[in-house]
């Protein structure tokens, strides 16, 4: 496993469906994914492409979808992405639902990962948004074969049928070919995905010459960008997933390597859980909501001097790690200090302007990461907010997750244990009660006026 700011690595689990990176079944048609605003987490079911490209081919008919006739200008010159012949500010995030207010904090774009695109294009649309559209090319660290022609067929009619049917969609802004397919491969096993994505590449553009074509990667590697260069000549756009201290140095990295167009950072984050420190039984430590506010501020900061599009992950909540570590909102809504950090990056506002998250200044336990059963254990806050707003303090306990994923694999929501928590207050809980195992002491502090900080404590009990 590399620990470093190349491939983004993570233990291989079972086959299973994506995070927002999976084919998702749609009920409008045949491919909507199971996700409805903050109160549940993404998941996915796996759909045969074949059925994929069936429901692709369905019209418009029932789905409520609209139908524009027209599409936006957009094109690439140097390093710019072009809309209408002006530079274009690739900035937003990846994600699905929340559009007005991602629009209100100056964002540009959202991007998707493979999902039936009508609604959401609709929804840009009607919110002033672009869509980066993103088509899932499956992974063969899934079991997916680019040396099986009949498969890859498949995956090439499912494209297709989702170009001819949006490439008109004036909410277009370019296509996203696949995310993080080369995850888990040597160079040399690689080779056969870039191929991959230079056939559905020049498909596209043979089918939509009006819009570019992105290829999405696991941060830029040693050499995997210069490959991807030299295999895929129909990329005109680089996506780059990367997360923490990786952000300060990918564009050069890029750039060395020999690519010379536009760069997006298509995904982005504080830390990514493979590179956090870790407990003695393998735990990622996450940082509260604000330590990842602080390193976004200077990551945001870093593209904008440079020019490249940001993307941060997740505009939503999920399960990967915690409910927490990529979520940008809580399952009740409220948003974290990183949205009002967007907000500063991007020249927008949140909806009450006049309101900051709360702050976390310290969070610790009380006591040693292992404990036995009969002793517990407990947690001690410090908690501010810039406004004054009285805070409210929730806390629970839950178990470590079983699921280790990879490139954002689904994950089951760990337990909670309730009858844990004792003698609760704004600056402390007392822990016990639990039978052996590993578990995590989490921490909601809410202003009451929509925003959170967040933190959790892994521990161990004997």
């Amino acid at each position: 496993m590399r620990a470093g700011p190349g491939l983004r690595r993570r233990p291989v689990p079972a086959l299973d469906p994506q995070e927002p990176d999976a084919l998702p079944l749609t009920a409008a048609a045949a491919l909507a994914p199971a996700f409805s605003t903050r109160q549940v987490s993404w998941s996915r079911w796996r759909v045969p492409l074949r059925a994929i490209a069936a429901a692709l081919a369905m019209g418009a008919a029932g789905a409520g979808l609209a139908a524009p006739a027209a599409a936006t200008g957009v094109s690439v010159r140097g390093t710019d992405i072009l809309v209408d012949g002006k530079p274009f500010a690739v900035n937003g995030a990846s994600g699905r639902d929340r559009l007005a207010e991602l629009k209100g904090i100056g964002a540009k774009v959202i991007r998707t990962y493979g999902e039936e695109p009508g609604e959401i294009l609709d929804a840009a649309q009607r919110a002033g948004l672009k869509v980066i559209v993103g088509f899932w090319m499956e992974h063969p660290r899934r079991g997916f074969d680019y040396g099986n022609p009949g498969a890859v067929q498949v995956q090439l009619d499912a494209l297709q049928k989702m170009v001819e049917r949006y490439r008109t969609h004036p909410a277009l802004l370019m296509w996203g070919i696949g995310n993080e397919v080369e995850t888990e491969l040597s160079p040399a096993q690689s080779e056969a995905v870039w191929s991959g994505i230079e056939q559905a590449a020049r498909l596209t553009k043979s089918l939509d010459p009006d819009h570019p074509v992105m290829a999405v990667l696991a941060d830029a590697g040693q050499e995997k960008v210069a490959a991807l260069k030299r295999a895929a000549p129909s990329v005109d756009v680089l996506g780059l997933n990367a997360y923490g201290d990786s952000l300060l140095t990918i564009v050069p990295r890029a750039r060395a390597q020999g690519w010379t167009g536009p760069i997006v950072i298509t995904e982005m984050g504080a830390i990514g859980q493979w590179t956090a420190a870790h407990t003695p039984w393998g735990a990622a430590i996450e940082p509260t909501s604000t330590e990842k506010a602080d390193k976004m501020q200077r990551y945001l900061a870093a593209l904008k001097a440079q020019k490249v599009g940001a993307l941060p992950f997740l505009w939503g909540q999920k399960q990967e790690v915690t409910p927490t570590w990529h979520s940008l909102f809580l399952p009740t809504g409220e948003y974290t200090e990183t949205v009002q950090v967007m907000a500063d990056a991007f020249g927008g506002t949140l909806p009450d302007a006049t309101n900051h998250a709360p702050r976390i200044m310290t969070l610790r336990l009380n006591g040693p990461l292992s404990v036995e059963a009969k002793t517990g254990t407990g947690a001690t806050l410090a908690a501010t907010d810039p406004d004054g707003d009285a805070l409210k303090v929730e806390w629970k306990v839950m178990a470590e997750t079983a699921v280790r994923g990879v490139g954002g694999d689904a994950e089951p929501v760990p337990a909670t244990f309730r009858d844990a928590i004792h003698d609760a207050t704004a600056t402390s809980v007392k822990v016990y009660g639990l039978e052996p195992g590993r578990y995590r002491i989490f921490v909601t502090v809410r202003d009451g006026r929509g925003a959170a900080a967040t933190g959790n404590l892994p521990f161990e009990v004997r």
